[in-house]
């Protein structure tokens, strides 16, 4: 297929797109330059990136890893498998209805229903003999 170019468009807030040129200006390149060089920085370390200052680039700090990081109770985590076996569920039983309705219509398609128009019966009523009841 081929490594394509695709473009992305958002918008920001004039302060934040002023200050985001003086950078590109700073490092004279374009502003779609700084763009990009974020993107290969996000994309190259699975979305973990994490700014800092200056000053404290190289320090080893205490901080908890990037991106932080928080116990979830396992009940919640039950909870969640539960809720995703059940969707999946759904989602089974809802393909089995779609596949009965339409193996019902193609049945209800499939037969030929004869129809009897009452005009036709009296046609044939006088030609025949009466009937008599009784």
């Amino acid at each position: 297929m081929g490594n394509k170019n695709k473009t992305i468009s958002f918008r920001v807030n004039e302060d934040a797109f002023e200050t985001l040129r003086e950078i590109a200006e700073k490092r004279d390149i374009s502003l779609s330059a700084v763009f990009r060089d974020y993107v290969d920085l996000l994309v190259a370390h699975d979305g973990k990136v994490k700014v800092v200052p200056e000053n404290q680039i190289g320090e080893t700090t205490n901080e908890e890893s990037f991106p932080p990081k928080i116990e979830v109770p396992k009940s919640f985590v039950r909870e969640h498998e539960r809720l995703e076996l059940e969707a999946e569920h759904l989602r089974e039983q809802l393909q089995e209805h779609k596949e009965y309705v339409r193996h019902l219509r193609t049945m209800v398609d499939d037969e030929e229903e004869e129809v009897i128009q009452l005009e036709e019966l009296d046609d044939e009523m006088e030609n025949d003999e009466p009937f008599r009841l009784g």
